[in-house]
């Protein structure tokens, strides 16, 4: 297998008349009226699994990682391989598989992204603002309310 690899599963059809191939996760014959196509072999649905967790790969449009003889799913790989990074707003570790918010070159947690003056959480379509690298809602960023300490603390 390919070190850091991202393959896509395909559901091919077995034809009537083609002779069952052999899973590459059983060694069994593939006499299903589907079989998964990835990393160039063929398997059985319930044979295509993640080495970590053991779920089934092969739902449709999905994908695999590979790395060091592994066939991983997504959430596994960033868990093992993922580059982490702190959060902009609280400075803790951010794990490589956990959902975050972007700003400019900041990364936060969900929970992280507020106005971190009145602590506002803001909704998908809120407009925000990064002023000395601090996330303002609206309201404080047009009202001036970033006093001199919390510009002094910000940069």
């Amino acid at each position: 297998m390919v070190l850091d690899k991202e393959e896509s599963v395909s559901l091919v059809p077995l034809q009537s008349r083609e002779k069952p191939r052999a899973c590459a996760g059983c060694n069994g014959k593939i006499r299903d009226r589907f079989m998964l196509q990835a990393l160039d072999r063929f398997w059985h649905e319930d044979c295509l699994k993640c080495a970590c967790c053991d779920c089934r790969l092969g739902r449709l449009g999905s994908t695999l990682y590979t790395r060091a003889n592994l066939i991983l799913c997504r959430r596994d790989y960033l868990r093992l391989f993922g580059v982490t990074g702190n959060c902009a707003a609280c400075s803790k570790l951010i794990p490589a598989f956990e959902m975050v918010m972007r700003a400019r070159d900041n990364v936060y947690h969900l929970d992280c992204f507020a106005c971190q003056l009145c602590r506002q959480r803001f909704c998908v379509g809120d407009k925000f603002f990064l002023k000395n690298n601090m996330i303002l809602c609206q309201l404080d960023y047009e009202g001036g309310h970033l006093n001199g300490s919390a510009e002094r603390q910000a940069q």
